[in-house]
């Protein structure tokens, strides 16, 4: 039988979801996470299990593929890449009840984005991310918060996960009526010993935070290089300098100012050395890509606010295509 207000959901217990969902159940939190495949049926078996340098430590949660057997939550985490949320949003409606608190740990622009932020586009719907408003009716974004994670983490195995470098957690409100639950959400995530703090505009940070996905990550996937690579060459620098002065435009237009230059967020990039996206290893392994949360809605945004962006349409389009060919071979009858 559902419960109403049971607690606290992590929906994906991927290399995010589970790694906060192991660390709250750690610090005695009762946890339910939902998940699937191999990593529902191993942390079903064995339990949930986190390596953090030398320190390895498995708890138990309750795992399962069927919001609508926990019912309505007090705390709705949500660790889905867009696409995967967009697949499964009608699913997740009975975590929700009308005090339910929902926080997106997301890359890239999330469905409840433009909600009480904007100006002229406030409240406004992103088809790219919200298609047909199928996330918004199942998590509603007026109860929506957001979390910014730079942190990297890893499945190393089913129901193992692999921390690796950082651990802060940027966790603000979409609007002012929702300020207490984000800092309940910030206090909770402290407690469980990530470092959380609070943005001035969490729309802002996740803009911030953008800046580099939005360009590093398609180009990669669409020529299999490293970061270093892709700055080397000064073609394709030029190609994600210009994407970066046209999502900076995008970002003024609604309100967003982002405090440093291309060139220094690009070196911060660089000191990171040879190393292979997100995009691109999801491209390695035959997996679905974030186009839309990463491009798609930027080039929405742009669309609506008049503003020229060329370059991110084009990069928009080619990894587009990309993700619809390795699609088509998922789906292709092995030979």
């Amino acid at each position: 039988m559902a419960t109403s207000n049971s607690g606290i959901t992590l929906v994906g217990a991927g290399a995010i979801g589970g790694l906060i969902a192991a660390r709250l159940a750690r610090a005695g939190e009762s946890v339910n996470v939902l998940a699937r495949g191999a990593q529902l049926k191993a942390i079903r078996r064995d339990g949930l299990t986190v390596v953090e340098g030398e320190t390895r430590y498995t708890v138990r949660v309750n795992a399962t593929d069927d919001a609508a057997a926990l019912g309505a939550q007090n705390l709705v985490l949500v660790c889905l890449k867009g696409q995967a949320l967009v697949q499964a949003a009608a699913t997740l409606a009975p975590l929700v009840g009308p005090h339910t608190h929902i926080v997106s740990a997301m890359n890239g622009v999330p469905w409840w984005f433009l909600n009480a932020f904007g100006g002229a586009y406030a409240n406004g719907r992103l088809e790219a991310v919200d298609p047909g408003g199928v996330v918004s009716a199942a998590l509603p974004p007026a109860q929506a918060s957001g979390c910014v994670v730079h942190l990297s983490s890893s499945i190393a195995a089913p129901g193992v996960i692999r921390k690796g470098n950082g651990n802060l957690l940027i966790v603000g409100a979409s609007a002012p009526h929702l300020a207490a639950q984000a800092e309940e959400t910030r206090a909770l995530l402290a407690r469980a010993g990530f470092e959380v703090v609070a943005p001035a505009s969490i729309q802002g940070e996740i803009w911030a935070k953008l800046w580099g996905n939005m360009t590093m990550n398609p180009i990669s996937a669409l020529t299999r290089s490293t970061a270093d690579v892709i700055l080397d060459d000064p073609l394709t620098e030029s190609l994600v300098a210009a994407v970066m002065r046209e999502a900076r435009a995008i970002g003024e237009a609604i309100g967003i100012t982002l405090a440093m230059t291309v060139e220094e967020r690009s070196a911060i990039t660089r000191k990171l050395g040879a190393f292979k996206t997100s995009m691109l290893q999801d491209v390695e392994a035959g997996r679905s890509l974030e186009v839309d949360a990463l491009l798609g809605a930027p080039y929405e945004l742009a669309q609506r606010a008049g503003v020229a962006a060329p370059s991110l349409g084009m990069l928009y389009g080619l990894a587009r295509q990309l993700d619809a060919n390795l699609e088509a071979m998922r789906r292709s009858p092995k030979q």
